[in-house]
């Protein structure tokens, strides 16, 4: 079972159930498709010879029309509608006049290439043209006549000429139209059998192919024919799809005139149409052994590029449990499919941010080992501080000095604040406490400074209760009375506001500005380099000191995964001569957001 169980892999079965499928595709193949072949061609050629008999009847049709088109011209010509109306009215046209149809009859002849001869006839069925006296009756059936007088105008196709084999007769009255299309006389026309020939090249007979087209009249006279008379009589007599042409089948199909009555029979010889079979079954079964040889090949290097991908990255799983989280180093081919590339690159993301918060975590640790093992420090008995500081304000509270008791408070709250514990968590604070921080700051600055230092502090309604990490406010306040109010000759200004960001729902915004010498913008980008690259040191002082620490700290709370990380960054806006503004974004929680 185990070994059995080391070949159930991906790609053994991407192989196997490929294979599977090829063999059933090609067994289908093999019975169904060949067992249908036959009858497809069968189809095929009935579909070809019903559309060259359609063709071939459109031809045949053309070619009446033309007859049809030249015979009423005639009908209508002005001299014979003249002529006929002249004997109409007991007037003989003399010899000069009959010889005039002469030219009339050669200029309509030459629109055609068919008509062997014209012949025009009176009401009485004397002859005007030629200029003999042969009646009509003895051209013409009596009952073909009686077809013309019906038709009252209409072409009356009659067939065979029995007194000229090799021609096809049709006949059609004339209409008097200045006497209410009143029976004038008739044209018959003599068309050489030829004319209605419709292969294209004389040597084309159809046997090359086995393809044979005959052409019938009426009275099941053969008019034009690729085969034999005798052969072409005997497939008149024949009815039904299929006739035998001396013990051959062919497929017949056959095509009738609805103007002439005419009958136009294509034939394919049965032979033809399945002669092809056999390549078929031959190409069929090359076509099977190389479809075969590919579809495995193809299948195993299917499989081979889905399933390598894999692998490698499973090794680098097994690898990151023994040495760490490491990318996959091995980059997807450019063949692989868009789920194996996108599984390798989401792979490879994840570690880079697992291995970022790692990082991160590990930073964030040390700084607050390093901040609380400063805290212990600094509180070496706390309690005998904070005592001293509450015994000089007593003692100054006696002596009425309000204003120094005031600074000794302001300056207890604040190292209270600083080194004092909050609860389980003393990381973050409220927006509240760290303005009253900032708030005390600068009231022992008010003293050292007097009147030189003015200063504001102005929070949102709504905002005093937002999460803010601890001291993050004061050190800039320090930063702005130091760079601005005492760089500054005369009096200065601190300003710190808290709102929220009319740009970013959800966000608010703090603010330090002050009104110094402020910076130009080549100082601004050095001063924001140095503090992103800056390790701080709590210790030093100096330009750029409280900058770095502060921008430290919110990339350690706000990390660049966060959806916050490229708006808590601080933000410079320095005028030289106007002063300068330090200022970050934080998150509101749901509740503080006035905005939703």
């Amino acid at each position: 079972m185990s070994r059995w169980g080391g070949m159930n892999t991906l790609r053994n079965q991407i192989f196997a159930g490929f294979t599977v499928t090829m063999i059933a595709v090609l067994a289908f193949a093999g019975v169904y498709i060949y067992g249908q072949v036959s009858d497809l061609l069968k189809s095929s050629a009935g579909k070809h010879i019903q559309q060259t008999a359609v063709q071939m009847n459109g031809r045949l049709d053309a070619l009446l029309e033309q007859i049809d088109s030249l015979s009423t011209q005639i009908a209508t010509n002005s001299y014979v509608q003249k002529l006929l109306q002249s004997e109409a009215n007991g007037v003989p046209a003399n010899f000069n006049e009959r010889q005039s149809l002469l030219q009339i009859a050669n200029g309509y002849m030459a629109y055609s290439s068919g008509i062997q001869s014209l012949e025009l006839y009176t009401n009485d069925y004397r002859r005007l043209f030629p200029l003999d006296d042969i009646d009509l009756p003895s051209r013409v059936a009596k009952e073909w006549i009686e077809v013309a007088d019906r038709k009252k105008g209409r072409l009356v196709w009659v067939g065979i000429d029995p007194r000229q084999p090799d021609t096809v007769l049709a006949i059609r009255r004339v209409s008097l139209i200045d006497q209410g299309y009143s029976a004038g006389g008739y044209v018959a026309v003599h068309i050489h059998r030829g004319y209605f020939e419709m292969n294209e090249t004389a040597e084309d007979d159809g046997s090359a192919n086995g393809e044979f087209m005959l052409l019938a009249d009426s009275n099941g006279q053969t008019i034009t024919s690729d085969l034999p008379i005798e052969d072409a009589s005997a497939v008149l007599r024949q009815s039904g799809g299929t006739v035998n042409i001396n013990g051959d089948p062919y497929l017949a199909v056959r095509q009738s005139s609805a103007s002439t009555g005419w009958s136009l029979v294509l034939l394919t010889r049965i032979q033809a149409t399945t002669e092809g079979i056999s390549v078929l079954r031959t190409a069929i079964l090359v076509s099977i052994g190389i479809g075969a040889v590919a579809f495995l090949v193809l299948s195993l290097f299917l499989s081979t590029v889905v399933t390598r991908p894999i692998l490698k990255l499973m090794r680098t799983m097994r690898g990151a449990r023994l040495g760490g989280l490491k990318p996959n180093p091995s980059p997807s081919p450019l063949i692989a499919s868009l789920e194996i590339r996108e599984l390798n690159n989401t792979y490879n993301q994840m570690v880079t941010h697992m291995n970022e918060l790692i990082q991160v975590v590990y930073e964030k640790e040390i700084t607050q080992s390093r901040t609380e093992l400063k805290a212990l420090q600094a509180q070496i008995n706390p309690h005998f501080l904070f005592n001293t500081l509450e015994a000089i304000y007593w003692s100054l509270e006696d002596k009425g000095e309000e204003e120094l008791a005031n600074i000794v408070v302001a300056m207890s709250g604040l190292f209270r604040y600083v080194i004092g514990r909050n609860g389980n968590d003393d990381e973050w604070v409220t927006v509240k406490d760290e303005l009253e921080h900032a708030e005390r700051y600068l009231q022992i600055m008010t003293m050292r400074l007097g009147d030189r230092l003015s200063w504001s502090i102005e929070a949102e309604p709504g905002l005093e209760n937002a999460p803010i990490p601890k001291l993050l406010i004061q050190p800039l306040v320090e930063n702005a009375i130091l760079h601005g109010v005492e760089s500054k000759l005369g009096p200065g200004s601190v300003v710190v506001e808290v709102f929220a960001s009319a740009e970013r729902p959800g966000y608010a915004v703090v603010k330090v500005k002050d009104d110094g010498p402020g910076m130009d913008e080549e100082t601004v980008a050095k001063l924001l380099r140095s503090a992103e690259n800056r390790s701080p040191d709590p210790a030093s002082r100096g330009t750029g000191v409280a900058i770095a620490n502060v921008q430290r700290r919110l990339k350690l709370y706000f990390p660049e995964t966060s959806e916050a990380a490229s708006a808590s960054r601080l933000k410079i806006d320095s005028i030289p001569g106007e002063g300068t503004s330090v200022s970050f974004e934080i998150t509101i929680p749901w509740g503080e957001d006035r905005t939703r």
